[in-house]
């Protein structure tokens, strides 16, 4: 060891070790990171009681029948049966549905979709449970699946609200309007599933006062709490709602009908109850994203600046409404992307059919919508001869312009500086000279393609997704923050899914408060709502309630000392724990100052309201913005159709960087995600029947399929209105890139790229 070694380590030794950054802007880890790590974190299909019994959910094999007869008497006769239950056994409200009540707890009379529930047993072991299941038999009268959205519109009512759940018809601006050059194209979206990375489980277990508590992985916990309360017949106030650990989430994460049979189970035995679903059962339950058909027609002057566009958008809700009029209007709204369109008239439906359910899905409307518009744009630069990024550039939008809904863009809207930031970034090295033995070829190493056939583009996708809920939804958060002993703690039911809500609201408090040390107590319904973990919320109004809690908890801790030394608490300053005033005079630290009391604030963050679209689609329906450029660089093998994406360079608008390593990794992920529902990823169906419920079939992106990710830029224009300054950041990629990977496939093959997830044929180009 050498002498200044020694000198340093003495040092340290005696003013103690250096503290650890904290604060905003620090790339501070999760408070749970090294629990996950570790494989100690505890989830929902961990949980255990006393006198466990466990569920098991008897799911329809048809898309479309009615039932003639339900027989649980085999089931209920079976050894180890405790109960079974269908829905002659809901004693309060027989339906329920996030956006709309039209979803019943067990089908009684027809079944909607594959996999709709049907009946549910408890039993004292799993095996058993399965077993009675199965032998619950029910007769079926098999009708004809609608499973066209477009004959919907014609076919027999599949609900007692019919088969149109909305429609909205946008108009803005003159509909004569016509440009010199038009384009016209057709365009398909598959459907995406969220595949978490656990599937749904969760534990019920019955109280003394005849209520019920409820252990499951919630996105939002109020909301379920108040639907399960309304289907057992129950107050809400004897159903208790307790998040467990939920293994990541980018939609609602959790199909409500899941935890509505596991508590009608606690209720009627008496006893704790736990349910883990299959993969193939979470992938016939849960929400996954609209499978979409698009027309549009562009109309631009002879320069390229668009004059107008026409589109009709048509959503398949699958069964049941879920969230679907929210995702109609994201798309409808932003059908003409992140442009100025002086002239748009755009007619978008969602419609029920028997697919499978849909919901929310990270950038739900506006990715479906993004991978159309940017298509058109790459066909209107063709027909012009214009480079496809000057094209782009020419109809950048910016503060201060109008979507086609009449909002004005309030928010920072860099679009221009966010395309020129990607394109002017150096392209990836061609191989050209490498070995081919050497080669990377599309289809992963050691492909079977030649490396004569590959072929290189460069494509580019511009994204814009809104923050918060929209439409007059009232979006609000409550947060308390209580400081003793040296020890700050977070009481706020936002919900942790993966987006860093935990450790944004120990540096919002560790910010304001100079404390090292902060906690955020586990989220249960006996906390005030704080809303669903969905399009960066949490970061925005419960990151806001934080804050303004630990700032009136700042005031109550420096009011007494700035009476004391008669100046104004904002004179004073508090860093590393330690009160300054500007001065000098006054110098202590938090924990002289705290002096054993204990100081606590609760504050509620609200933004702005919104209003919903009216009848010709138009209305200030957003709270705020959000958007991104992508370029993308793939390698085709044109014999093949295998692409592989060889880089994508990203700038984004993120109002201001909290902490830095989230940041990117929440980035990283929605790029990967968008890059599987561009190539891969596509829950398919034949005549309503799910093909392949697992992760065998349904091929998500690994490891070695993601991407080399460049974020190129990162704008830090702040958002007056947002605490903080700050922005989502996660929907705007997985919105952006799908789009961006179609636009370099087009680029490297001439070929239209209609259809998403892109298939082989369509990149195979026959005349090379």
């Amino acid at each position: 060891m050498s002498n200044e070694t020694v000198t340093a380590a003495a040092a340290a030794t005696e003013t103690g070790p250096e503290p650890l950054p904290h604060g905003l802007g620090v790339s501070l880890p999760a408070a749970e990171a090294r629990a996950k790590t570790e494989g100690t974190f505890p989830y929902a299909a961990d949980l255990w009681a006393e006198g466990l019994l466990w569920a098991a959910v008897l799911r329809s094999p048809h898309p479309h029948a009615r039932i003639l007869s339900i027989d649980t008497s085999h089931a209920r006769e079976m050894p180890g049966v405790r109960a079974v239950i269908t829905h002659e056994d809901v004693p309060g409200a027989a339906l329920h549905g996030r956006g709309r009540a039209d979803r019943p707890v067990f089908a009684s009379e027809v079944v909607r979709h594959h996999g709709e529930p049907i009946a549910a047993v408890a039993a004292d072991h799993p095996d058993t449970a399965r077993m009675a299941a199965a032998a619950v038999i029910v007769e079926y009268e098999v009708l004809d699946p609608v499973t066209d959205p477009e004959q919907a519109f014609e076919a027999e009512p599949l609900h007692p609200d019919g088969n149109l759940i909305r429609h909205i018809p946008l108009r803005h601006g003159d509909p004569d309007a016509a440009g010199e050059v038009v384009v016209e194209g057709l365009y398909r979206i598959g459907r995406q599933d969220p595949a978490p990375i656990g599937a749904e489980a969760g534990l019920a277990v019955p109280r003394p006062d005849g209520g019920v508590e409820l252990y499951i992985a919630s996105t939002d916990p109020h909301t379920d709490r108040d639907t399960a309360a309304a289907c057992y017949g129950l107050e809400p106030e004897r159903v208790k709602v307790v998040v467990t650990g939920v293994p990541g989430a980018t939609a609602d994460r959790e199909d409500q009908g899941f935890q509505l049979p596991l508590g009608l189970l606690a209720l009627k035995t008496g006893c704790p109850v736990k349910l883990t679903a299959t993969r193939e059962e979470s992938f016939l339950g849960h929400a996954h994203r609209h499978p979409t058909l698009l027309r549009y027609r562009h109309h631009a002057d002879g320069d390229g600046k668009l004059v107008k566009v026409e589109a009709q958008i048509l959503l398949d809700a699958g069964a049941y409404a879920d969230t679907s009029s929210e995702s109609l209007a994201a798309a409808v709204s932003f059908a003409c992307g992140p442009y100025v369109v002086p002239n748009a008239f755009i007619e978008g439906w969602a419609v029920r059919t028997n697919n499978p359910p849909s919901g929310h899905v990270r950038g739900e409307g506006a990715m479906q919508v993004c991978a159309a518009y940017e298509a058109q744009m790459d066909k209107l630069a063709k027909k012009l001869g214009v480079d496809p990024a000057e094209l782009r550039l020419r109809n950048a939008m910016a503060t201060g312009d109008v979507l086609p809904t009449g909002q004005t863009v309030t928010c920072p809207a860099p679009v221009a500086e966010l395309l020129q930031a990607v394109r002017d970034f150096p392209l990836p090295a061609l191989p050209k000279d490498t070995p081919e033995d050497e080669w990377l070829l599309p289809g992963g190493p050691e492909g079977a393609g030649e490396p004569g056939a590959v072929r290189r583009g460069v494509g580019y996708g511009l994204g814009m997704v809104h923050m918060l809920g929209a439409e007059g939804a009232d979006e609000v958060s409550t947060a308390t923050v209580k400081v003793h002993d040296g020890v700050a703690t977070v009481l706020c039911a936002a919900v942790e899914t993966g987006q860093g809500f935990t450790t944004l609201a120990r540096q919002i408090v560790q910010e304001t408060l100079g404390i090292d040390e902060v906690h955020v107590a586990a989220v249960d319904t006996d906390q005030p709502p704080a809303g669903p973990s969905c399009r960066g919320r949490h970061t925005w109004v419960s990151g806001g309630a934080v804050e303004r809690a630990a700032k009136m908890v700042r005031t109550q801790l420096l009011q007494p000392l700035a009476h004391k030394f008669g100046m104004s608490t904002e004179l004073l300053q508090i860093t590393d724990g330690k009160i300054t005033s500007y001065d000098g005079v006054l110098s202590t630290t938090v924990t002289e100052a705290m002096d054993g009391k204990e100081l606590w604030a609760t504050a509620q963050c609200r933004p702005h309201p919104t209003e919903p679209l009216d009848a010709a689609g138009q209305g200030d329906a957003f709270v705020g913005l959000a958007f991104c450029a992508i370029r993308a660089v793939v390698d085709v093998d044109i014999e093949l159709g295998s692409v592989r994406v060889v880089e994508l360079a990203l700038a984004q608008d993120v109002g201001r960087i909290l902490n830095p390593a989230q940041l990117t990794a929440r980035i990283e992920a929605g790029v990967t995600q968008g890059v599987g529902a561009a190539l891969s990823e596509n829950l398919r169906t034949a005549r309503g029947l799910v093909r392949h419920p697992d992760l065998t079939g349904y091929a998500l992106p690994t490891a070695l399929d993601a991407p080399d990710i460049r974020i190129v830029k990162l704008v830090e224009e702040r958002d007056v209105v947002a605490p903080f300054g700050a922005k989502a950041v996660s929907a705007v990629p997985v919105v952006t890139s799908p789009a961006a990977v179609a636009s370099a496939v087009r680029a490297a093959t001439g070929r239209p790229v209609n259809r998403l997830p892109i298939r082989p044929q369509a990149a195979v180009v026959t005349n090379a």
